[in-house]
């Protein structure tokens, strides 16, 4: 006996063995469980689901019948694996969030998007969907081929005549052994017109197809962020999109806070996951300004409320949510499935080729077995016909016979007919003797005839089984297409928060403490010269408005720090508040050092090449870079110009390389020289001599003068005074300059510098936070070497800070100071021009 065993046994290689055992290991589960096939689009345990269905007759005009029993058919006819496993694939395709269209139809609980598990099976029921229909249809006609079960007990398709390219509507996803599938969900709509245009123009391109099929469209809706990813992945089949939850911005009227809804989520995500997520950022204050958070979802849909607080902008809490959540996630696509008994990583055009060449199959299967049927039929008929027409003769030879086959074999030899139609003959009822029946005879024996026809036909012309394919694509194309739910937008600015955000003016303004707001300007009235302002910024005592601005909504904020500093800022990121507040730190907002303050901020539309920023600092260096330095910053900022450590950034101007150069400084000196005496230097040099200060004297502001413009010049105690640029002779750079004010004590020292050309309306702010408003036309034209009026009431100790230029009001235009509201207080107008 131990020699039988030793003779049955054989030595190997053990490496050899190992690479062989674990390649049909592989193969097993690459073919046979993890990959779908690309014709019906399905994995073998998904075909076995709806087979198994459909071959008990549990379709969706039938009635439901219990999940275990329909697990237990699956489990025992043909997948012999875990009844878990089989029922939580049956139950993912009765999910609305996650097929974007359903092949079960479920009854009971059968889980939900928040991720809560579905009820045992003996409580849930189920049946095929409708469109599941399309995908079982015309098994019964020899159109696919069938294998044994595992136990070779049965027979079950290898694979299902679907229809419609389900591997495309509906996606799949799964990990095999050294690869690995993740196809998105598709439009049906769509798909259905882009197959149809492949099969009408063969040489089409991905990029046309395109024009049919924009991109995947998920059960869940929400963004797709940019078409690179998806054109990357239908050209090669692979590719990485990036999926957005979509977010509306509500505001409520009665206290200004804003809201965040969220109505669609990324494919894929869990709800109250996400919501624990946010919980868990907003209590480890890595976002923050979120006061409330709740889930008003409901059968309607989804609804995750964001409630934020007061003066929150709702752009940044909004970015927060994407960057640290997943309101925004990214969708590897790979297009791999089983083709021609082997995996494949498919383009868009081949899965939908693969798919056309798998269907014209299907078509000229199905055309054979019908022609086949057809002429059974039509056979059968024409003895039908023979008997009819010798009726008294065949009744006599019937009754002439001892038995039914001698009758069979008479007929056959007197009439010449086949022993099928002799045997129909002797089955047909003496019913179908009378005239009508004979008439129902004839009428069917023509249409089978007509049908055998144009069966016939098809068969013969590969372009009329294509024609039928077209005709059946569009049939289901209007039962069941309908309007895509994931929005594509074609780059992240598309979908960013700017597409929520109305473009309008606004009003910024930043105190000296470093707290920055946004208002509409429409919140400020036209006065005149004299008036006692309105509160523009509440502030602490030892706080003052320093800084007000118009700019849009839509434009980039370069912030300059007094340290030499930029960074980068979009206007609708700085939070709006109430008049009256405060605002939010601007360290919240841009990365600043202590000691660190913003100097100025230039608005900018978008960066182009033939602009230049010119950067003074307060000892007098004047410095110019092109604009386009300043287009790509950094977290945490980029070094604008290198600063001396006694020095600091005051002011920057936007010019266009050609222009003069105005600098003024607290003591009212100004110097006017060309621009092109300032050379284009890089993003970190320290620049050149502007100005040639006195000892105490400092640079307050920096304009690019421009032709019959004035130069509107305000001191610290509330005069002011408009002076023609001509007046300002061009000298050379590095110079003195000439008298701008004069600052004797009632007018202090010069506060702020402005071009002006007359029409326009402009801001006075005070350290007390108050802001008068005027039309520029209300102050005096002076001479440069004069004190100018009096153009706003200071309160003792107030000084005049800043002064901003603001477009003008058609409502407001003639509205005199008369009290109507509470903070706007006029007075008579006073100070007079006075000489040196």
């Amino acid at each position: 006996m131990e020699r039988d065993i030793h003779h049955k046994m054989s030595l190997v290689n053990i490496e050899d063995e190992m690479k062989k055992s674990y390649m049909d290991y592989a193969m097993s589960v690459i073919i046979g469980r993890a990959i779908p096939d690309v014709r019906d689009g399905l994995k073998p345990v998904h075909r076995r689901i709806l087979y198994a269905m459909y071959e008990m007759g549990n379709r969706h005009n039938k009635p439901y019948k219990k999940s275990a029993r329909i697990v237990g058919d699956i489990m025992g006819k043909y997948h012999p694996h875990g009844d878990a496993a089989i029922y939580d694939t049956m139950v993912r395709m009765a999910q609305d969030f996650s097929l974007r269209y359903m092949l079960v139809d479920g009854q009971g609980n059968f889980g939900s998007i928040d991720g809560d598990p579905p009820a045992a099976m003996r409580y849930t029921e189920s049946r095929l969907a409708r469109i599941s229909d399309e995908v079982l249809a015309d098994l019964e006609k020899d159109t696919v081929d069938y294998v044994p079960n595992y136990d070779e007990s049965l027979q079950e398709p290898s694979l299902l005549a679907t229809r419609i390219p389900l591997l495309l509507l509906n996606g799949s996803s799964g990990i095999a052994v050294g690869m690995a599938t993740n196809i998105p969900p598709h439009n049906l709509t769509e798909i259905i017109d882009g197959t149809i245009a492949l099969i009408r123009n063969p040489k089409m391109i991905v990029e046309e197809l395109m024009k049919f099929i924009p991109g995947p469209d998920f059960p869940t809706a929400g963004f797709i962020n940019g078409r690179e990813g998806i054109l990357a992945a239908y050209k090669t089949g692979r590719g990485i999109i990036r999926i957005r939850a979509r977010a509306l911005i509500e505001k409520n009227a009665r206290n200004d806070k804003e809201t965040i809804v969220v109505t669609e989520l990324p494919y894929q995500v869990n709800k109250a996951s996400l919501i624990e997520k946010i919980s868990e950022l907003v209590r480890d204050k890595k976002i923050a300004g979120i006061s409330d958070l709740r889930d008003e979802s409901d059968r309607e849909g989804i609804r995750v409320v964001i409630e934020l607080k007061r003066d929150e902008s709702s752009a940044i809490i909004l970015n927060q949510l994407y960057k640290f959540t997943q309101m925004e996630v990214s969708f590897g696509i790979i297009m791999l499935a089983i083709s021609d008994n082997r995996p494949q990583v498919c383009n868009l055009k081949e899965v939908l080729e693969k798919f056309i060449v798998f269907r014209q199959e299907v078509v000229v299967r199905r055309t054979r077995f019908d022609l086949a049927r057809a002429k059974e039929r039509a056979h059968i008929l024409e003895g039908y016909i023979i008997a009819l027409n010798n009726i008294d003769e065949i009744i006599k030879v019937i009754k002439a016979a001892k038995n039914p086959n001698e009758a069979a074999v008479a007929l056959c030899a007197k009439f010449n007919l086949s022993e099928i139609q002799a045997k129909a003959i002797l089955e047909m009822r003496l019913q179908r003797l009378t005239g009508l029946e004979r008439e129902k005879i004839d009428a069917e024996y023509a249409e089978v005839t007509a049908l055998i026809a144009r069966l016939e036909g098809i068969l013969a012309d590969p372009q009329k089984v294509l024609r039928v394919i077209i005709d059946e694509l569009n049939e289901i194309k209007s039962k069941y297409g309908d309007e895509r739910r994931t929005e594509i937008v074609a780059s992240t600015e598309d979908i960013d928060i700017e597409d929520m955000i109305v473009e309008e003016d606004m009003v910024v303004t930043i105190s000296h403490a470093g707290y920055i707001k946004r208002n509409a300007v429409s919140l400020y009235k036209s006065q005149h010269r004299g008036g006692r302002g309105k509160v523009g910024m509440g502030t602490k005592e030892e706080d003052f408005v320093e800084k007000i601005f118009i700019a849009s909504t839509h434009h980039y904020l370069l912030v300059f720090t007094s340290a030499g500093k930029v960074h980068w800022l979009k206007v609708y990121q700085i939070p709006q508040a109430g008049r009256a507040a405060k605002g939010k730190a601007m360290v919240n907002l841009v990365s600043l050092a202590p000691g660190e303050r913003v100097s100025a901020t230039l608005p900018i539309r978008e960066f182009v090449t033939d602009k230049y920023v010119v950067m003074a600092t307060r000892k007098g260096i004047i410095k110019k870079t092109d604009l386009a330095a300043y287009s790509n910053p950094r977290t945490g900022g980029i070094i604008a110009i290198s600063i001396d450590d006694d020095d600091e950034l005051v002011d920057v101007q936007l010019t266009n390389g050609d222009q003069d150069v105005f600098l003024a400084s607290k003591r009212g000196m100004a110097i006017r020289f060309r621009e092109d005496e300032v050379r284009d230097m890089g993003r970190t040099a320290r620049g050149v001599r502007g100005i040639n200060l006195d000892e105490g004297d400092d640079v307050i502001g920096v304009e690019i003068p421009a032709q019959n413009t004035f130069m509107l010049t305000v001191s610290e105690n509330g005069y002011g005074k408009c002076t023609p640029i001509d007046e300002y002779r061009v000298q050379s750079r590095g110079g003195k300059g000439t008298i701008n004010l004069k600052t004797v004590p009632k007018v202090g020292d010069v506060s702020g510098v402005l071009q002006v050309q007359g029409e326009e309306h402009i801001m006075l702010i005070s350290n007390a936070g108050k802001v008068i408003r005027l039309k520029v036309q209300e102050v005096p034209v002076n001479h440069r070497i004069t004190q100018g009026v009096k153009l706003i009431d200071l309160e003792p100790e107030e000084k005049l800070v800043g002064v901003a230029r603001t477009t003008s009001e058609d409502k407001d235009d003639d509205t005199e100071g008369n009290g109507a509201d509470e903070t706007d207080v006029t007075t008579e107008e006073n100070g007079t021009p006075e000489e040196d």
